[in-house]
């Protein structure tokens, strides 16, 4: 395979050969557009780690397959990374959702073969793509039901569920010869804070960490995982003050020490405010560097001058002598090895075969259907009801009220829910779409008689939706509330809760509906 040398000791400037080479070769920038920037490819040239992709890169199979051929004719041995976790969140099906059930309602089926055959799944479609990095699965322990940024990303809230759900999920995807990333290490699931948006702090000790957050990770870096992503979260117990992607005794201590992980350690984006909110990413990047990231995945809508901004920050770094060159070489190399790993094919191509049942999706990522993969009925075994909910639903006369609230960062604008099954299986509820700043003006428009059927997600955190919800109970005969997203632990706010929204969940509730007959 050919590539930059990353070998040898830091000599020169950020400016000059080697020493550019060997820090590109630790970045993993994101970048607007459909094609190759010009400037991506002249790093990729000069020894850039790789690339990360996002939905707004991603128009079709086509394009896709084209853009990581050109990645590839820049630097064969660059990491093409991307968050596809099968669920809410997902970048080969930014426009439609994704076709598979996503990990909370996998981990309430609780079937480690259909999670293993959903990896190979979607291994398979990435590996069809060019894509050799999943930053998947997602292992944090949801344990905090108000959690704003995990949620339904997690296979649930009890550690040894989790665990085996995550390794379960890693071992398929690495079945298809792409890389698994366990995420967010130390663990992100007890947090009431978006590290997209600021600096969350989990002041849990140390022994309900160990037998809570880390149960997952330790069994996903036994089982092999190629790759660990980091948080940015302060543990107190741990590290105080400190964000774990920057805390050596985290990382080092915990995650290479103690859990004994040998792989790549990659950091969370970097343009999140968690990390470089109150530092900036170039300062960030030589902090992540420090701790003990090998990979620094910078974010969305890089620039060429923004990364050489930051490689002159880390070579300022260890010309000050406040990085020691030997660990930008350490990392580069530990990239470098991930990707040589990637270039291969897949070992255990019979066990990925026996788990194909020969049939393609009809879906333009040419994902395979694989056997155990959950179809819509199975999923829809996974949802939870309430006694009333289920009642209600055999009656006539329905409205609903579609409300969309603001989407996640990780998540971002896919679309979600029943409403593209719905006309299709012949269920036409009269919708109304409720936006925050004018809920009240939009109910009004829905007769007092009729019943209504509110769909949403991550219902009773979002105050808004509480009220909405109580002004509809006012003034309607029956109101019945579907959370797409994880539920509280009031029912009022989720009678039906499906622990999940992606395209498979919403096409289950759909047939749900149609079985109950529910039309207006």
């Amino acid at each position: 395979m050919t590539g930059v040398d990353v070998s040898g000791a830091a000599t020169g400037g950020a400016g000059g050969g080697r020493d550019r080479a060997r820090i590109l070769g630790t970045l993993l920038p994101g970048f607007e557009g459909t094609t190759l920037p010009d400037w991506v490819e002249r790093m990729l040239g000069e020894g850039l780690a790789g690339v990360c992709l996002f939905g707004e890169n991603i128009v079709s199979p086509t394009q896709l397959t084209a853009l990581t051929a050109a990645i590839r004719a820049a630097n064969p041995a660059a990491l093409i990374a991307i968050d596809e976790e099968g669920g809410d969140v997902t970048r080969l099906f930014y426009d439609r959702g994704a076709p598979w059930p996503g990990n909370a309602v996998l981990g309430r089926l609780d079937d480690v073969d259909a999670t293993r055959a959903v990896g190979v799944a979607v291994g398979r479609a990435l590996a069809d793509a060019g894509v050799n990095l999943d930053f998947a699965p997602d292992a944090d322990v949801n344990s905090n039901p108000l959690n704003p940024v995990i949620g339904v990303r997690s296979f649930g809230a009890d550690p040894a569920l989790a665990a085996r759900h995550t390794v379960a999920w890693t071992e398929g995807l690495q079945a298809a010869g792409v890389a698994a990333c366990l995420k967010h290490f130390p663990g992100h699931g007890d947090t009431a804070q978006d590290s997209h948006l600021a600096l969350p702090t989990l002041n849990a000790s140390a022994p309900v960490l160990r037998s809570r957050e880390l149960v997952p990770f330790a069994a996903g870096v036994t089982a092999g995982a190629r790759t660990v992503m980091t948080s940015h979260i302060v543990l107190t117990q741990l590290d105080p003050g400190t964000p774990a992607t920057f805390s050596r005794p985290i990382l080092e201590g915990v995650l290479r020490g103690e859990l004994g992980f040998g792989g790549v350690i990659v950091s969370d984006a970097l343009d999140m405010a968690g990390a470089s909110g109150t530092i900036g990413i170039p300062a960030a990047a030589v902090a992540a560097l420090a701790a003990g990231c090998d990979l620094l995945c910078i974010g969305t809508k890089n620039t060429g001058p923004q990364l050489d901004g930051i490689v002159d920050a880390v070579q300022a770094a260890i010309d000050g002598g406040h990085l020691p060159a030997s660990r930008v070489v350490e990392a580069a190399e530990r990239n470098r090895a991930l990707a040589e790993w990637a270039s291969e094919p897949p070992t255990d191509v019979a066990a990925v075969d026996a788990a194909r049942d020969g049939a393609a999706q009809a879906d333009a990522a040419r994902a395979d259907a694989v056997t155990g993969v959950p179809d819509a009925r199975a999923v829809a075994s996974a949802f939870r009801w309430s006694p009333d909910a289920d009642e209600a639903l055999h009656g006539s006369g329905w409205q609903f009220v579609r409300i969309d609230t603001a989407a996640n960062s990780a998540i971002g604008v896919v679309p979600w829910g029943p409403f593209a099954a719905l006309h299709d299986l012949g269920v036409h509820l009269v919708g109304h779409e409720v936006l925050e700043a004018s809920w009240r003006d939009d109910i009004e428009n829905i007769s007092h008689e009729a019943y209504v059927l509110v769909i949403g997600k991550d219902n009773e955190r979002r105050p808004e939706v509480v009220a909405l919800v109580e002004e509809l109970r006012a003034r309607h005969p029956q109101v019945v509330v579907v959370d797409m997203g994880w539920p509280g632990e009031d029912a009022r706010y989720a009678g039906i809760a499906t622990f999940g929204a992606s395209a498979l969940v919403g096409e289950a509730f759909a047939q749900v509906l149609a079985e109950r007959e529910v039309r207006s």
